[in-house]
């Protein structure tokens, strides 16, 4: 990506918001813009980091034998009067819909009752089960109470999975399986998560589980046992049989060691047994021939609350001025590499853009700051803007064939030769 093409001018921070100071800089550079309260647009760079999240999504639970579709978020009302949820979701103003001549339309706020429409033409008989079906799509919820950019918003694109099984026991398995698997999501991203006990609330259910991110900025308190990497939800502890309810499902039994922290949640999974198939009459035929309920997991990743927090989470601060950009990890980094030129040096414009088309033709994505008439220290301040983990400045002090590669986190810089630029960069660690 040349940087003259995407209209980027030079940027200067002010009026951060000190309690979302990640997200506050995406607005003021461009790379979100808002449209209304809980309503927003991603510029590239973000939305290539979203892109490059749900890639590892899907790659993961592929790996873990899930299966991808893609379900309509525009619904017709009976699929939600099917599972008698729709009054709920009207009369407390979550749902969006829409009339119109050919009836009443519901633009999707969750995607259990979609999911189990489309199994169940699938799903006839025991030969079939299990299976776990998922998808990432757009959701839609009125929110009352928008906060946080991208943490609520009234439109936001979600991972939503769910599990088909025949009995409790492979419930279980289905369950354990996913669980797996977003540890594994989690940690490919670079965000250290902790699975605490959770309330299943208006979900139902008999057991689920948050994946939480320890941070200041969390609208959730929960108490974690740091050194046997336990937690629970404060939620938990307003159930009269908490005690009963924790020891039997999770095994917890010593609370002396919890302790109060702030977190973010940024996924939740869910052991639904029979409750919506019970409610839309999802059932399969079993070894014996009887119409048997289906056994059901519901499993949710935040998409976009996951970019929120990550740009949260990888914030670079100047010691004299705070927050002042990024370091995206370079699991899903878009590009790799900012190369910075003095663009009014002819010789240096041309190693610059040699450098660059090299770098990108051996699969090292990068960003070519081919701005003209911009100063070096200004386009290395825009570098960390952009997140990009590493810089190559092509100023006056670069001579020959040397330059100088630099780990925009640390500031640590590498001495590389431009003749063995691909080799050395591609086994570069530091």
């Amino acid at each position: 990506m040349k940087l003259s093409n995407t209209g980027m001018g030079t940027t200067k921070l002010n009026n951060i918001d000190e309690m979302y100071p990640g997200q506050s800089i995406l607005l003021q550079t461009g790379q979100l813009v808002q449209y209304g309260a809980g309503l927003f647009a991603y510029n590239t760079i973000p939305l290539l980091v979203r892109r490059n999240i749900e890639k590892i999504i899907v790659d993961t639970l592929n790996k873990y034998g899930c299966i991808e579709c893609l379900l309509p978020t525009l619904q017709p009302d009976a699929i939600w009067k099917n599972s008698g949820r729709y009054e709920h979701y009207v009369s407390d103003g979550t749902m969006l819909i829409t009339e119109s001549n050919k009836g009443t339309f519901c633009l999707a706020p969750t995607g259990e009752e979609a999911m189990l429409e489309f199994a169940r033409e699938k799903l006839k008989s025991y030969k079939n089960l299990p299976v776990t079906y998922y998808q990432i799509g757009e959701k839609y919820r009125n929110e009352i109470r928008t906060r946080g950019y991208l943490l609520r918003g009234k439109s936001f694109p979600m991972l939503d999975a769910y599990s088909f099984d025949v009995d409790e026991e492979s419930m279980i398995k289905s369950y354990e399986n996913v669980r797996k698997a977003f540890l594994e999501i989690f940690e490919k991203i670079g965000m250290p998560v902790i699975p605490i006990v959770a309330d299943n609330g208006a979900m139902g259910g008999k057991k689920s589980e948050e994946f939480m991110m320890i941070s200041e900025q969390g609208e959730d308190k929960i108490l974690y046992d740091e050194e046997k990497g336990i937690g629970l939800n404060t939620e938990i502890l307003e159930r009269e049989d908490y005690k009963e309810y924790l020891q039997n499902e999770y095994g917890i039994e010593d609370f002396s060691n919890l302790k109060e922290i702030r977190t973010m949640e940024l996924g939740h999974i869910f052991q639904l047994g029979t409750r919506y198939s019970e409610m839309m009459n999802g059932k399969f035929v079993d070894k014996e021939g009887k119409e048997t309920l289906y056994y059901m997991g519901c499993y949710g990743i935040g998409v976009s609350r996951t970019v929120a927090v990550l740009y949260e989470n990888c914030l670079i601060n100047d010691e004299k001025f705070g927050p002042s950009g990024f370091v995206l990890p370079k699991s899903v980094a878009p590009y790799l590499i900012q190369i910075v030129a003095k663009m009014e040096n002819k010789e240096k414009a041309e190693l610059a853009n040699e450098l660059y088309q090299r770098l990108n033709a051996n699969g090292i994505a990068s960003i070519l700051d081919d701005r003209e008439n911009v100063t070096i220290g200004s386009k290395i301040k825009d570098c960390k803007i952009l997140g990009t983990p590493y810089l190559i400045v092509l100023g006056d002090k670069q001579e020959g064939d040397i330059v100088e590669l630099e780990n925009v986190k640390t500031g640590d810089k590498r001495i590389i030769k431009i003749s063995n630029i691909i080799e050395d960069i591609k086994n570069c660690e530091f």
